[in-house]
């Protein structure tokens, strides 16, 4: 008896009560028909439900003479299927592409699983701790196709499945789909237990660099001959399917970057890994193709996975395979190669086709690095940030804050590397006259935002410069720039370039100015002087410099020890102006970081406001300065008590500033304490106020003209603005700000409200509506809140009063933006519970018609949960809306309420649309949503949703 027949005999006799099963001739008519059809010359790929029958074969449990079941036997005739089923999937190329779509988990996880046992991978073994350079090359690619596989159907598992529609019931069908569905679940709860480990796996075959073999039908005979026929072959570098080190590569890089994106939602390294790696397998299908012998990746869903990560790159169709700009500032980042990033940005601002937001990224991450301890990158954020700035002025954009912030500190390199950047980013022959304009006005600007005239002349005797503005233009910038107050940097020696400008009476004028701000030597002072008002009676050149403290003092020193001698009234005029000069020195060093000023010096401020010397008025600005010192260091039971009545009586500033100090001492309060709040009232209603005149015209009728600065009040409002803005303490500005809003409101055609603190205290009606300048007031208002968010951005209540100003002149991108900034300063980013006075109804009602207008619907229906009763009306209207910008069903897991979950069901249901109602009933089963849930338990799934929501809408809106 043949060896064979024996192992058939003894198979058949070994299990007498199993079902009839497929005769060994059959069985070898199917192997032989099998291997003919792999042998042809050109055949068509084999059914992979042949794996399917082949395994569920060889795996099908024995019954021993007692009836009780047993594992498969380890037989001939199982090897021979399970080799069988081997082989097919080895004519396939072992395609995961192909086996995925057409064969269960359960069965491509035996499958693989046998792969790796006839590779000779020990069972049990861990893969990550097998070094894959020291191993068999069929062996390492078996044990890569195997961890490849469980990447892919974690990650395809995260997927929503669309449900198939069931058809008639039958019991046995039931039940098998329930058994297959319990195993795929168990496989994968293993596969996401080591997901770890295969990622691991992948990242080590990254590595590699070589090439790897897999088996063929041929090597599987091989391997399944007796140990002596095979002579080692299988084991050779050059046995089965050659799979190059790059397709290698691409399918691992491709695979790692799904898993990394799927992971990276609440990881942003990780997010970042992913983009790395889409990133590569673009680069390695515009090198090599998108197909190969062993797989093919889909480039629709590679693009799609690059779209969401943001990665720009090659084009697989690229036939030039030229590098574009975005992968060479990618490999620029990788290499560190930065000064090459500077010279791609500066070439693109002659083409601008590179977008703004990734102008912007790459020097975020340049920021990042260069605060991670890279000092060397500090001079390339620099650079690349003027490059960024002057692209942003040729585009009409406005300057960034980061570049302000980097021009704190100017110096000359700084100066010629911008001029430098300007000069290449315009093409004067062939610009524009509104492209010159941009970069003149953005010179411009500049110049009168620097403080040393010597970067000034750098700049205004540039080319660019002397070829971008006509003489008048540069005349009446030289003007400006002596109107204004710069702060100067004291040097010796003038610049050279600023003496070869031509001689003219302008440019000697600049000259002797230039030599009196860095003058300190009395004597030398007063000829300049002298000069300079025998050329021209039209300047006052004491206000060509100041807060240059220490050498003003100086001269002031000075100036007291000369006239102390013959007259106490000019002696008493230094002093005033020595006091002065001490204010300024004090609020702009140790009183801006918050240090209280000397008592000595609280002390000659109120002595100034009581003086009473004959012949010496008191001078407007000092005063004003004096009562803006005092508001502004909590003086204010002084203001109010101690102050001399005549001097209130006859200086407007004191009058308000006493007014302002005594509302501020009563707050809160009651409402019978509050007569100051209400003088101070009627005196800003009168400021705001125009004086009316009528007049009759050649036609007899008679009209009517407003003076806009009125001279009915204590002051004009140009003077009230400006002694606002002198004022820095939370309590004084939240105080004015809320009169004026009040003010504001109290117009009868306003359609919004702005809301304010302390609000309620000022009176809710003026007699003669007709007389106040509401168009003023309402620029005042926007003056006011803007700079208030200079002092302090993060107060709440004034970051919602600018949302609803945003919001009454339908700016409702903007207001969201404040009204969300709002919930976040006051809330650590959301993590806390924005606090309910802050984000009260009237506020959410707003931020629901700011997404409504802005065709945000999804958005819409959830903040109307935020109410303290539910708008379904409102939400559910929003829901039917078809036709939404904003992400819709990816918002699902932010709702709470169950009835808006519930009908989010019913209208998917009705529209058809299955995964979105999946996704909608997946949020409904919940555990922590059940209404029979504790109270607190449903509030605490609610505050969570909360947070997200919110979170998600400051990124979109930040």
């Amino acid at each position: 008896m043949s060896a064979e027949a024996a192992d058939r005999e003894a198979a058949t006799s070994s299990r007498p009560c199993t079902p009839p099963q497929t005769s060994w001739f059959e069985f070898l008519l199917e192997e032989a028909l099998l291997e003919q059809h792999l042998q042809k010359p050109s055949p068509d790929p084999p059914p992979v439900e042949l794996i399917v029958q082949f395994l569920e074969q060889a795996s099908k449990p024995s019954v021993n003479e007692q009836n009780q079941v047993q594992p498969p036997p380890d037989n001939k005739r199982n090897r021979i299927l399970k080799l069988l089923a081997l082989k097919v999937a080895a004519h396939l190329k072992w395609d995961l592409d192909v086996l995925e779509k057409s064969l269960s988990v359960p069965v491509l996880n035996m499958l693989l699983n046998e792969l790796l046992c006839i590779s000779k991978v020990p069972p049990g073994t861990k893969h990550v701790d097998v070094d894959l350079a020291g191993l068999p090359p069929t062996t390492a690619m078996a044990i890569l196709l195997y961890n490849r596989w469980a990447i892919r159907t974690i990650v395809q598992s995260s997927f929503p499945v669309k449900q198939v529609k069931p058809g008639p019931p039958q019991l046995n069908v039931m039940n098998q789909m329930q058994q297959e569905k319990e195993l795929t679940d168990n496989i994968l709860k293993v596969l996401k237990e080591q997901a770890a480990d295969s990622i691991l796996v992948l990242e080590g075959a990254l590595k590699l660099n070589k090439d790897l073999y897999v088996h063929t039908i041929r090597t599987l005979d091989l391997l399944a001959m007796e140990p002596g026929m095979v002579n080692g072959e299988t084991e050779s570098s050059t046995a089965g399917l050659k799979i190059s080190a790059e397709e290698i590569q691409c399918q691992v890089c491709y695979d790692l970057g799904a898993v990394y994106f799927q992971q990276g939602s609440t990881n942003a390294a990780v997010h970042e890994k992913a983009k790395e790696m889409f990133f590569k397998t673009k680069e390695l299908i515009a090198k090599n193709g998108s197909s190969s012998l062993h797989f093919t990746i889909d480039e629709e869903r590679l693009a799609g996975y690059c779209q969401a990560c943001g990665v720009l790159t090659l084009s697989s169709d690229d036939t030039s395979q030229q590098a574009t700009p975005y992968s060479q500032i990618h490999r620029c980042m990788k290499s560190g190669s930065y000064q090459d990033i500077v010279n791609i940005f500066l070439e693109d601002n002659l083409t601008l086709s590179l977008p703004v937001q990734f102008r912007q990224s790459v020097l975020r991450e340049l920021f990042q690095k260069s605060q991670q301890g890279s000092d060397a990158l500090d001079e390339v954020c620099f650079k690349v940030c003027v490059c960024n700035t002057v692209c942003d002025v040729l585009q009409g954009r406005t300057v960034d804050v980061q570049f302000c912030q980097l021009f704190l500190k100017p110096s000359k390199e700084k100066i010629d590397f911008l001029l430098e950047v300007c000069s290449k980013s315009l093409n004067l022959e062939n610009a524009s006259e509104a492209l010159k304009r941009k970069m003149a006005a953005f010179l411009k600007n500049l110049c009168l935002g620097l403080e040393d005239l010597q970067l000034v002349f750098m700049i205004s005797s540039h080319e660019l410069f002397m070829k971008l503005l006509k003489d008048d233009e540069r005349k009446l910038l030289i003007d400006q720039m002596r109107k204004r107050s710069p702060r100067i940097n004291l040097c010796t020696k003038p610049v050279a370039s600023f003496y070869d400008i031509p001689a003219s009476a302008s440019v000697n004028i600049g000259q002797l100015e230039h030599q009196l701000i860095l003058s300190v030597d009395p004597w030398r002072i007063r000829q300049i002087l002298i000069e300079l008002h025998g050329m021209t009676s039209e300047r006052q050149f004491w206000t060509i410099s100041n807060k240059d403290f220490v050498h003003a003092k100086q001269l002031f020193a000075a100036c007291l020890e000369l006239v102390t001698e013959f007259s106490p009234k000019l002696r008493q005029v230094m002093l005033n102006e020595m006091l002065l000069l001490d204010i300024y020195t004090h609020e702009a060093g140790p009183g801006a970081s918050g240090e209280r000023p000397p008592s000595d010096l609280i002390s000659r401020v109120r002595g100034y406001l009581e003086m009473r010397v004959p012949d010496i008025p008191l001078r407007q600005v000092i005063a004003e300065e004096c009562v803006a010192f005092l508001l502004n260091w909590c003086e204010n039971e002084y203001l109010t008590m101690q102050v001399p009545l005549p001097l209130v009586q006859t200086n407007p500033y004191v009058k308000l500033g006493q007014l302002l100090a005594a509302t501020c001492k009563e707050l809160p309060g009651p409402k019978e304490s509050r007569r100051t709040a209400k003088d101070l009232w009627e005196v800003v209603v009168q400021i705001c106020s125009v004086s009316n005149q009528h007049k009759r015209g050649n036609d007899g009728r008679v009209s009517l003209i407003k003076h806009r600065e009125s001279t009915l009040g204590i002051m004009y409002r140009s003077e009230l603005l400006s002694f606002i803005k002198k004022l820095r303490e939370p309590l004084v500005l939240t105080t004015i700000l809320s009169l004026f809003v009040k003010l504001h409101n109290v117009r009868e055609d306003i359609v919004n409200d702005i809301a304010a603190e302390h609000i309620s205290i000022w009176p809710s009606s003026i007699p003669n509506l007709q007389s106040v300048d509401f168009e003023a007031v309402a620029v005042t208002v926007k003056e006011l809140v803007s700079y208030a968010l200079t002092i302090n951005a993060n107060n709440h209540f004034w970051l919602i009063i600018q949302a609803d100003i945003y919001f009454a002149t339908n700016q409702y991108s903007a207001a969201l933006h404040y009204y969300l900034q709002a919930g976040a300063v006051c809330s650590d980013f959301f993590n806390k519970m924005v606090p309910p006075d802050v984000y009260t109804d009237q506020v959410i009602k707003r931020m629901i018609k700011c997404c409504s207008l802005l065709n945000c619907h999804t958005q819409v229906a959830i903040l109307c949960q935020f109410l303290r009763e539910v708008d379904y009306k409102t939400a559910f209207k929003a829901l039917q809306e078809q036709n939404s910008h904003d992400a819709m069903d990816s918002y699902y897991e932010y709702i709470w309420d169950v009835t808006i979950l519930e009908y989010l069901t019913y209208l998917h249901h009705k529209r058809g649309e299955t995964d979105k109602r999946q996704i909608a009933i997946k949020a409904i089963g919940q555990t922590e949503l059940n209404a029979s849930n504790p109270e607190d338990v449903l509030q605490l799934a609610a505050q969570r949703r909360k947070k997200k929501f919110l979170q998600a809408m400051a990124k979109l809106y930040f």
